[in-house]
Parts: C-alpha cells; sequence; structure tokens
C-alpha cells in the first residue's frame, strides 16, 4: 500500500481512524486474538465488567457507537417480544415505533442519526426547530405511539435555545418514556449513568480504545437490547479482540485533559502565522464547553493567497495530509485540535500553511 502520512489536527474522528492505541490496549487485543472464549459468555462478562467501571445496572460492549443507538432503539421497540426481535420491521399496527429527538440533534456526525433510528425500526419525529427548542416543545411532541426519547450530546448538535439533558430526563421520567442518550464523544463517562436509561459511547473516541461502543443504562433497557444480537445485531457483532482492547482501555482511562494553560501555551506557537497577510490566529474553547482549546487560523480572502476552504483543500494534498477542523471554513476559518497531534506535528502544520499562503 502507498498510503499518505497524515497529520490529525481535526480530532477523534472516524474518517482518520478515530484515536492511536496505546501499548496497553494493544497488549489487551492481542491477548484476546490469541486466545479462544466462549463469545456469549465473554460478552456477558465484559458488560458486567464495564458496567462496574460506569456505575451502570448493566452494560454491552458492541460494533460501534452507531450500533449501539440502533440497539438501544430496536430494544425500545421491541421490549421482550420476541417475535417482533427476529422481525423487527415487520407490519406490527400496535408496537410503538416513534423515536423523538430534538429537530437540531438530527444531524449527521459521519451517518446521519435518522439512519440509525431507521435501522433500529424506530421512525423519527422532530421537535422544535433547527435554530432551538422549548422543553414544551419536546412534551407536546410525546404521543402514545413515542417509544423513546433520543439525546444527542454532541458537538455536531445545536447547542444554543435547547433544553438541557438533565430536564428532558426528567421529562421522560415524568412520562415513563425512556430516554437514550448518545454521548459518544464525551469525558468522563461515569457522569453520565444517571442521567438517561440508555447511554451510548464510542469505545475508540475519548476512550481511546479500539473500534467499539459501550451501551451501558438500566438493565431492562440493556437486556433489551441484548436481544437484538440475534437478529440485526448480528450485523453489529464485537470480536474478542476488540472486547479486550476496550476493556484495557477503560481501566488505564484518565479523563484529565491537559490543563488550560498548557493548551492555550502550546497553541501560541501558531502566532508566528499572523505574519503572513490576511491571517489572524485566535485560542478559541470548545463550542460544548468542554475544557478543551483549539487554535483558530481566520483567513481574510481579500488580502491571503487562498481562501479558508482552499487552504483546507491544499492542506490534504501532497505526502502529508494535514487535518484540521473545517466547520466554519465557509465563514473564513480553520480549527486545529492539539489532542491528537504527535511530537513535531504542530511544527509541520505551521510550515505548510506558510508554504501555502505565501509565508514561507
Amino acid at each position: 500500500m502507498n498510503l499518505k502520512q497524515v497529520i490529525n489536527a481535526s480530532g477523534r474522528m472516524s474518517i482518520l481512524g478515530v484515536s492511536t492505541l496505546s501499548d496497553v490496549v494493544l497488549d489487551g487485543m492481542a491477548y484476546g486474538g490469541k486466545h479462544y472464549f466462549e463469545m456469549e459468555d465473554l460478552v456477558t462478562q465484559s458488560g458486567q465488567a464495564v458496567a462496574g467501571m460506569l456505575g451502570t445496572e448493566a452494560a454491552l460492549i458492541v460494533n460501534s457507537a452507531s450500533a449501539g443507538i440502533a440497539l438501544s432503539i430496536a430494544g425500545a421497540i421491541a421490549k421482550d417480544k420476541h417475535q417482533l426481535v427476529e422481525n423487527i420491521y415487520a407490519p406490527a399496527p400496535q408496537v410503538q415505533r416513534e423515536i423523538l429527538l430534538m429537530k437540531g440533534h438530527n444531524v449527521d456526525y459521519g451517518a446521519p442519526v435518522e439512519t440509525m433510528i431507521r435501522l433500529g425500526g424506530g421512525i423519527p419525529v422532530e421537535a422544535g426547530y433547527a435554530n432551538g427548542c422549548r422543553l414544551e416543545q419536546l412534551e407536546q411532541s410525546i404521543s402514545e405511539q413515542t417509544a423513546a426519547v433520543l439525546f444527542i450530546q454532541s458537538h455536531h448538535a445545536v447547542q444554543k435555545n435547547m433544553p438541557a439533558l438533565d430536564d428532558v430526563y426528567a421529562l421522560c421520567q415524568r412520562y415513563n418514556v425512556p430516554l437514550i442518550l448518545d454521548a459518544a464523544a464525551e469525558d468522563h463517562p461515569q457522569s453520565y449513568s444517571e442521567r438517561a436509561d440508555v447511554v451510548i459511547f464510542s469505545g475508540s473516541k475519548a476512550l481511546e480504545g479500539p473500534t467499539s461502543g459501550i451501551l451501558a443504562g438500566k438493565k431492562t433497557y440493556v437486556s433489551y437490547a441484548a436481544q437484538h444480537q440475534k437478529g440485526i445485531g448480528r450485523a453489529m457483532k464485537v470480536g474478542k479482540e476488540a472486547i479486550f482492547g476496550l476493556l484495557a482501555a477503560l481501566q488505564h482511562y484518565d479523563a484529565r485533559p491537559r490543563p488550560a494553560r498548557e493548551q492555550q501555551e502550546e497553541l501560541m506557537k501558531l502566532q508566528e502565522l499572523e505574519a503572513i497577510p490576511g491571517v489572524r490566529v485566535t485560542i478559541e474553547q470548545d463550542e460544548a464547553g468542554r475544557p478543551i482549546y483549539r487554535g483558530r487560523i481566520h483567513v481574510d480572502e481579500q488580502e491571503a493567497a487562498c481562501n479558508a476552504l482552499t487552504l483546507v483543500a491544499r492542506l490534504k494534498e501532497g505526502n502529508l495530509a494535514v487535518y484540521t477542523r473545517d466547520y466554519h471554513a465557509n465563514e473564513g476559518s480553520i480549527d486545529l485540535d492539539l489532542r491528537p497531534l504527535q511530537a513535531g506535528d504542530l511544527e509541520k502544520i505551521i510550515a505548510k500553511v506558510k508554504q501555502i499562503l505565501g509565508g514561507a
């Protein structure tokens, strides 16, 4: 293979393989890969171990956070109806299939959220508007056909004018409707254990484990989802090596971010780019309020050699491809995330930006 060298300044993104793996995680994967196990027993016991670490009643390791969404929804729909588990898409007029979510949460995170809802046999129902939702709008959308409410805790989702997670959960409890929380990329997974009936995490993002997912929460709803391992979940099964790698990642997980001062001092190196005409650098906190700081390169297309969109494209060209966070590129800026960078990467990024914009 003739693969490019990639510098990941965009964050823990699936298109770049999400995270790099530590030796302890690789050792866990090697152990799993070199031995045989009764897989049903391994899945059961590993789920119990994860639940103990997260402080939930039960848990299930799956092959991705997306699988966690689909299986949680299938479980909320089929419950303990075994015939429906085996025929989740079959017409069943008396079955609740509506999955309620706020319109600003119906995002594309690499796949549309509503695709995962439909994969689990659900029918997405939106509440509110793209730029906000009130709690009463969510409440008024609950009906006899509502099987669950889905809440997306992510920077991809609309942040402003939205009800808080705890308020949504209180609403769901009042109406006896399960809340499924997608917290795929969030740090501090233990902090979500009492804030939803089912919580979904990516094993490979904040946890820095292998490609995998976690479905955790109330025992009833986890068991409902687990039944679908012999239905649609057969296409989402997780391998033994991934299970042991994820367990190792959880056992050695450290949620402490780099101190804000340290992040900001490192990002100050980007200020040398301000010598380039049309370039300005600022330091921005994560839009979802997490203690993560990123460098933002503002490009004035009237003064610089190219605009931000062109800069993004050209950074990916050549033998060294640099990927940045490009959510604001159409507005004239790109962000750099320090977390995935390895030694010397930031200097290489600065050099390539200078080359493209004419500062070198």
